[in-house]
């Protein structure tokens, strides 16, 4: 059952995407807009594009015929997803979750006013104007981001009125796509976040991962953690809200879902019908399986019987400090003299101020707490400069 895969962006999460998928036989195209990118490096092919360009697309996908379509990223010319799908392609995990999810405002009012999901309140806006009215309504502190953005890219927290101005600049030029509305959401006073990994299966119940807990700067991602601590009855409202939004959608593969939890409810915040970043503590061994063996499974319509908590873990990242080409990585050596962890260097081949160019990652079978795992996997992360 050798598949074709046409990757779609290739990141550090489509990277392990690939030697998962490579691992159960399988050929992968992986493609991206820049030349040398993580995926690239361990695919079978490779392409060079923009995939925002709908007829540079459709000729790649034309030039190899894949069976699957896989998408990495959210800054594609989703649309043509549903033509693919006419066309007989298999797009992961569907045309409608890839169209639904690169754009905040389709998931956020299928979540709140379809599904009825309990998420922060919220409006949109479409300039300075109209956000500042919806300052007005939601009420200060808030927080607003790009519809079409991902990774914190042009998200900001509203704490005074002189940060409306500033804020409106940079989700105009700082998101995925450049200018776009925005969303204006009500700043919830949470106690943790969690994303659940969710996996939908062609013939197979839907399963959940353990939750796992994680933490934010800059509106990405800087540790994650598992097993979260969440209560029986928070888990449970998790797991039906996971469960409404990815049957919703449709479609097989793995789903980051995102939640808030308060001290008595979980709201839903996001979702990406792919591999999460956050789950890259998974590469840690905490599961029976990956959250990258999972993705490959389910999209191949192989059985997954049952996901198991092995073992608790942490990752924290590794930034990269400067701005420059042919990235200099040092203290590989010092790091790895740490018991019971691992790392991961992307290859990434250009460095920016804050970007991920690898992770770090912790675990323990013994009594070691969360917070020590999460303390240990930070200071590996310091050992290591990138620059």
């Amino acid at each position: 059952m050798k598949k074709k895969i046409l990757l779609l962006g290739s990141g550090e999460l489509g990277k392990e995407f690939v030697i998962a998928a490579q691992r159960l036989g399988q050929y992968v195209i992986a493609a991206d807009s820049y030349d040398g990118a993580p995926a690239m490096q361990v695919a079978h092919e490779k392409e060079v594009i923009d995939m925002l360009d709908g007829s540079a697309l459709d000729k790649i996908v034309d030039k190899h015929k894949p069976d699957l379509i896989v998408p990495e990223i959210e800054a594609i010319r989703t649309e043509r997803f549903y033509e693919y799908e006419k066309q007989g392609y298999q797009v992961v995990p569907s045309a409608k979750a890839a169209n639904f999810t690169m754009n905040r405002k389709s998931i956020r009012d299928l979540a709140a006013k379809d599904l009825g999901l309990k998420t922060a309140k919220y409006l949109y806006a479409s300039s300075l104007e109209e956000l500042k009215e919806a300052t007005k309504s939601i009420g200060i502190p808030c927080v607003i981001k790009p519809l079409m953005s991902s990774s914190g890219k042009g998200q900001s927290v509203i704490k005074t009125e002189s940060d409306i101005e500033p804020a409106w600049i940079a989700s105009q030029t700082k998101g995925r796509t450049g200018a776009s509305e925005i969303i204006v959401e009500e700043f919830i006073s949470f106690e943790s976040e969690i994303t659940l990994l969710t996996v939908t299966q062609k013939s197979g119940r839907t399963l959940f991962c353990p939750p796992i807990g994680h933490r934010q700067e800059r509106g990405d991602y800087q540790e994650s953690w598992q097993p979260a601590e969440i209560s029986e009855s928070q888990l449970k409202s998790a797991q039906d809200m996971a469960e409404k939004v990815t049957k919703e959608l449709g479609g097989a593969g793995i789903w980051g879902v995102e939640f808030f939890l308060t001290k008595d409810d979980v709201y839903f915040s996001e979702l990406s019908p792919r591999p999460h970043d956050t789950g890259m503590v998974t590469l840690a061994g905490t599961q029976s399986f990956n959250e990258f063996e999972l993705h490959v499974r389910a999209v191949l319509g192989l059985p997954i019987p049952e996901i198991l908590l092995v073992r608790r873990g942490a990752s924290a990242v590794i930034l990269a400090q400067t701005e420059g080409q042919i990235p200099n990585i040092q203290g590989i050596d010092k790091a790895t003299e740490m018991p019971e962890s691992d790392l991961r260097i992307f290859g990434k081949p250009i460095t920016k101020k804050y970007r991920r160019m690898g992770v770090t990652l912790t675990y323990s079978n013994k009594d070691e707490s969360i917070s020590m795992l999460r303390k240990r996997a930070v200071l590996i992360a310091s050992k290591i400069t990138v620059d």
